[in-house]
């Protein structure tokens, strides 16, 4: 408190029935300071601290924010006396495949709960579950490092060489490096469904039907409410966002988010996928379609026999695969020939990915499967021949990462490392900046940062910095404070 100063805050809440706002915003004047609290209610939320030259104008200042809530519909409230509201969980059901054999299944992980989760890259195979959990294995199965996360994952994607994880705690946390953090705080009102990421660019869809773009520094930039809602499929690249809900798939150009076509699907979609020139939409009416990214036309259809949880294809969509609602993965040809069908032999899959003539599949049991997708292991799965899948046990001493909540939870340095990069934090018109120190580098450019960890004045020391399409820096590697 500053000293002679009157502290007055103002708490506000919006709450509305049907699964729409359930969130707070809190204006607090200590003198010259204004301090803005805003988030879901039952959550901590975002803190933003404004600097004004007089009393007056922070007093100003403070009442036109409360001004501007009231007319949006907020309300005055005791904090506390509202409960939050319940995350959405995804409940999906998953019956007795009523196929005749069972994949070639390599190797099997158990997390321990329902996987929504799934990433293969070149090193690793990525997986996260509803507990929170998200784990690194190889590709021969060994599990080399467990990332705990504060809430359930609802899916796993990537961006370059960077891994996001988006939670049910309404966050989206970057685990490119040891120290995973919160690199995106979706807006309080937006409970995800799906994201994807493009070049720094976050896309969010929701259980509302809309979706929310956000940029680098966690700021909003459009947001379109679809047709349908339960929006389960979201894909972005250079051309559009391709947004698919219970009544079709809709694409919006990526600058301002103007429509650019619309399909009806047979069916809600309930998974997306994308190639160069297709998006894939897996659908409760038990089929996969192809649409072409710049028209929505209906390409290619493929059949399957119960709802379809999730698709894939392989490179150029030269082969497509599904999974069902009743624990049979399926392979079509290009045009939507059904090659095969199998079961998993662990729940239905949730997620997927092809790599290498592997299939990787995450499942409602909390499996993650690897099955062997080459030509002569499913021709002898089909016959009855399949290998013994392999079960691979949690390591005795497995690393864990958790997020640092703030910055005297982070690692610190007494000087850079040869090689490595020192950034700094600074204030630029109330808002928190990160930008280089180093030589080499554009100090007017933001550096991609965690907002947790940012304090006026601070240095830190990266392992990399890379740019970004978007014109900001984006950081590789672990992050320590310098002291």
């Amino acid at each position: 408190m500053s000293a002679g100063s009157m502290v007055s805050t103002t708490y506000l809440e919006l709450s509305q029935e049907g699964g729409g706002a359930h969130k707070f915003y809190e204006v607090g004047v200590d003198g010259l300071v204004v301090t803005v609290r805003y988030g879901r209610i039952g959550a901590a939320g975002q803190v933003q601290t404004t600097t004004f030259p007089t009393a007056e104008k922070a007093r100003a200042a403070a009442a036109k924010k409360v001004g501007e809530k009231v007319r949006k519909g907020y309300a005055p409230a005791v904090p506390g006396q509202r409960a939050p509201r319940a995350v959405t969980r995804r409940q999906v059901a998953s019956a007795a495949s009523t196929a005749r054999a069972v994949a070639p299944v390599l190797w099997r992980f158990r997390t321990g709960s329902s996987a929504f989760g799934i990433h293969v890259d070149d090193e690793h195979c990525w997986v996260g579950n509803q507990a929170g959990d998200v784990y690194t294995l190889d590709h021969d199965g060994a599990v080399l490092a467990r990332f705990s996360l504060p809430d359930g994952v609802k899916c796993l994607v990537a961006d370059d060489f960077w891994i996001y994880a988006g939670c049910d705690d309404g966050k989206v946390y970057d685990l490119s490096s040891k120290l995973p953090f919160a690199a995106y705080d979706i807006a309080a009102d937006v409970d995800i469904f799906w994201l994807d990421i493009h070049e720094g660019i976050l896309n969010v869809s929701d259980r509302a039907g809309r979706l929310t773009v956000i940029d680098h520094e966690d700021e909003h930039q459009w947001a379109r409410r679809s047709q349908g809602e339960h929006a389960w499929m979201v894909r972005a690249d250079d051309r559009a966002v391709y947004h698919g809900h219970h009544r079709g798939v809709t694409a919006y150009a990526p600058d301002g988010g103007g429509e650019l076509w619309h399909t009806a699907t047979r069916g809600g979609v309930l998974f997306g996928w994308q190639e160069d020139d297709a998006v894939y939409a897996a659908t409760a009416h038990r089929l996969v379609q192809r649409l072409s990214k710049t028209t929505g036309k209906v390409e290619a259809t493929y059949t399957c026999d119960s709802a379809v949880y999730s698709c894939a294809t392989s490179p150029s969509g030269r082969f497509v695969f599904a999974g069902d609602a009743a624990s049979s993965v399926y392979c079509f040809d290009r045009d939507g020939t059904r090659l095969w069908k199998l079961g998993t032999g662990s729940g239905s899959a949730l997620s997927m990915q092809y790599r290498d003539e592997r299939l990787y599949l995450v499942t409602t049991d909390g499996s993650l499967v690897c099955v062997d997708a080459s030509e002569a292991a499913i021709a002898a799965a089909q016959q009855g021949t399949v290998p013994v899948a392999r079960d691979v046990k949690l390591a005795a001493a497995l690393p864990t990462y958790a997020p640092a909540t703030a910055a005297a939870a982070m690692p610190s340095v007494d000087r850079a490392p040869a090689g490595t990069v020192v950034v700094e934090c600074v204030r630029e018109g109330g808002r928190l900046r990160v930008h280089v120190v180093s030589e080499g580098y554009d100090p007017s450019v933001n550096v991609q940062f965690p907002r947790a960890i940012r304090e006026p004045g601070a240095r830190y020391v990266v392992d990399a910095l890379h740019t970004a399409a978007g014109g900001f820096y984006r950081v590789r590697g672990d992050i320590r404070r310098l002291m």
